[in-house]
């Protein structure tokens, strides 16, 4: 019967003298541990079984090496390799200019143009508007549960009722 002892919680033992090989696994407490030296005659058993652990984990953190993700890792791939040029056409070339230069005084034209920049000038008059109203209605909720900068809490409730109404008439609520 052979036995062993794995990391000092699993007991594994073995018995050879039957052909089909049986094989018994059990908990075992920290204390009791089948080792053929045993490590509790030594003065410093503790510090041994705490340190050996911690020795080995951190010589696998120091000496593993880093895990490579193939093509994804930066190795050069079939991307990396610049294929061949195709034959340059004039008519395709002149084409592709003149319509290059139409969409360029095209986006110019737009970019100046009055309807854009009203459309432009309406939005930022929006924005502040639906910050200022998202404003408001955080700081009459917050009132409400008293929570916040627009607090009311230690104020009467006839005052917290009357700050909350001031509140609502400044948003536009009724």
């Amino acid at each position: 019967m052979g036995s062993t002892s794995l990391s000092s919680i699993i007991h594994i033992s073995s018995t050879y003298s039957n052909p089909q090989k049986k094989f018994q696994i059990g908990m075992i407490s920290r204390r009791h541990i089948d080792f053929p030296l045993s490590f509790s005659s030594l003065p410093s058993s503790k510090v041994l079984q705490k340190s050996v652990p911690l020795a080995a984990s951190i010589a696998l953190l120091l000496w593993s090496s880093p895990a490579h993700a193939g093509f994804m890792s930066g190795i050069s791939g079939i991307e990396s390799i610049r294929g061949p040029d195709l034959p340059q056409i004039d008519f395709l070339n002149r084409l592709n200019e003149e319509n290059q230069k139409k969409y360029a005084e095209n986006d110019a034209r737009f970019k100046s143009s009055p309807l854009l920049q009203k459309l432009l000038e309406q939005s930022k008059l929006n924005k502040e508007k639906n910050r200022q109203a998202i404003e408001n209605k955080y700081c009459i909720r917050g009132a409400e549960w008293g929570v916040g900068d627009c607090s009311a809490e230690g104020m009467s409730p006839e005052e917290k009722e009357k700050f909350i109404a001031m509140l609502k008439e400044k948003a536009g609520e009724k």
